[in-house]
């Protein structure tokens, strides 16, 4: 147990032997911070109610000088990719050096690792991510052979090994299994990506599905299907996919207008920009993500909104990589509603992520606070949607039922150390605002999934061990 937090037990345990009452200094209630509030759960690690002190009947875990927010959901991650921070910050003589010729340096190393190299860097990945809040991640996961291009004997697994790695470090995980058909439209193979491609969609979706069979949402795995892109699945798949997914009620993921080159090929392929193919082929809809969504018009804005589809913003990447800013106010506007993922592992903070959203427009638009509501000048109206985008939407994104302190959902929460440095000294209400544009990553404390402590006051049980096998596995690779 954390140094700052402590257990006492009630004399009279009427909610039965397993219940817990998490009592922090201060709780986010989904509008506002509170104090004297328990969140209390049930043996089973699923949220009972809020509390008040005098009314708890169950065991105590007091939180000491903390806050208590509903836990971070990132809903788009490439792990391995982690391996690769710090190594592309160079022009390396390439001119105009944007996300293609990154994309080739990404390749050097997606086709060296082995299944436990996978599994090692995935857990860095995950380590660093619950360190920072994180209780959920949807991984959009492409590595499925050899370097060779041949099927393992179990062709799922180097998503074994991703989930493995999630599991050990304690989050909940949303397999987004890729589809990868091909190099491009009219585009000569790659050898590169010979470890992403499965050529037939009858091949994928039994893959789909045979891993769907061996996991549970109760032990927080899950599975979905994510086409690559309309670059690199053909419209033929792309329909096969969707169709399968949407009678499993399965999350779609798919990157879509996160480059002026996709969208260039997609319309000399066939005709339209690849949101205006997607609704006209009817492969839209609530359980279909958006990766990144950068290049899209008003009208493509209305397509998604009419739809109810989400968009996954990764602000971090998208300026790494060049890609461009994301029309975040065009998509509020029109009711769209955006998650964000870490995407490459840049840099792993989705509060980061979530006040990039706000701070590119500002850049751009030469204005403060683009995405408020319109007259609304509350200092939390803002910092409330730009925190939805890191907790609800995320968790709708990918199929997750955590997002909130609700009723019924799981107890997955992280604190904040309110003396931290980054946040001192602020009242009930600017905290949100502080914590979405100020908090730094040293005030996390604490991180819970299904009522169970995975970080406790700012460290992970494995992190040596972690930390140790991930610095061997850079040595390996890069020296």
């Amino acid at each position: 147990m954390s140094e700052r937090a402590t257990e006492e037990e009630t004399t009279e345990p009427n909610d039965g032997g397993g219940a817990v009452a998490w009592l922090p200094d201060l709780i986010y209630t989904g509008s506002r911070f509170a104090s004297g509030l328990a969140l209390v759960c049930d043996e089973a690690g699923r949220i009972l109610r809020l509390s008040l002190e005098e009314e708890i009947t169950c065991r105590i875990v007091r939180l000491n000088n903390r806050a208590l927010l509903p836990g971070l959901v990132n809903a788009h991650s490439h792990a391995f990719q982690r391996v690769i921070r710090g190594r592309t910050e160079r022009r390396g003589g390439v001119e105009g050096d944007n996300f293609w010729s990154w994309r080739e340096m990404m390749y050097s190393a997606a086709t060296r690792l082995s299944p436990v190299d996978i599994y090692d860097a995935s857990r860095m990945a995950f380590l660093e991510m619950a360190s920072g809040g994180i209780t959920a991640v949807g991984e959009f996961h492409y590595l499925h052979r050899t370097s060779e291009g041949h099927e393992y004997d179990d062709p799922n697994l180097l998503a074994k090994e991703v989930i493995r790695a999630a599991r050990d470090v304690g989050l909940r995980i949303a397999l987004l299994r890729v589809a990868y058909a091909r190099s491009g439209y009219l585009t000569a193979p790659n050898e590169k990506q010979a470890r992403f491609i499965e050529a037939e969609p009858e091949v994928y979706l039994r893959h789909v599905e045979r891993l769907q069979s061996e996991l549970s949402a109760d032990d927080g795995t899950w599975v979905g299907v994510a086409p690559h892109s309309v670059r690199a699945v053909p419209l033929s798949y792309l329909r096969e996919v969707i169709g399968f997914a949407s009678a499993q009620k399965l999350p779609i993921h798919m990157h879509v207008a996160e480059q002026p080159a996709e969208i260039a090929a997609c319309l000399e392929e066939h005709g339209r920009t690849p949101v205006a193919l997607l609704d006209a082929e009817g492969l839209l809809g609530e359980r279909f993500t958006g990766v990144h969504g950068i290049h899209i018009t008003d009208v493509e804005a209305r397509l998604l909104a009419r739809a109810r589809s989400l968009v996954c913003a990764c602000p971090t990447t998208e300026r790494n990589l060049g890609d461009g800013i994301i029309k975040t106010d065009l998509l509020f506007r029109e009711g769209v509603r955006v998650s964000l993922g870490t995407d490459s592992h840049a840099q792993i903070d989705l509060l980061e992520d979530a006040r990039e959203l706000e701070y590119h427009l500002r850049l751009q638009k030469l204005e403060r606070a683009v995405l408020s509501e319109k007259d609304d000048e509350s200092l939390s109206s803002l910092a409330a949607r730009l925190f939805d985008c890191a907790t609800r939407n995320g968790a709708h994104s990918i199929g997750a039922s955590t997002g909130a302190l609700e009723l019924n959902r799981p107890a997955d929460f992280f604190t904040i150390d309110i003396n931290d440095l980054s946040i001192a000294g602020a009242s009930l209400d600017e905290l949100l605002a502080c914590v979405v544009f100020s908090l730094a990553r040293t005030a996390v404390r604490d991180v819970c999934v299904g009522g169970k402590l995975i970080i406790e006051d700012g460290r992970h049980a494995l992190e040596r061990e972690i930390v140790e096998r991930f610095a061997a596995l850079q040595r390996k690779l890069w020296n």
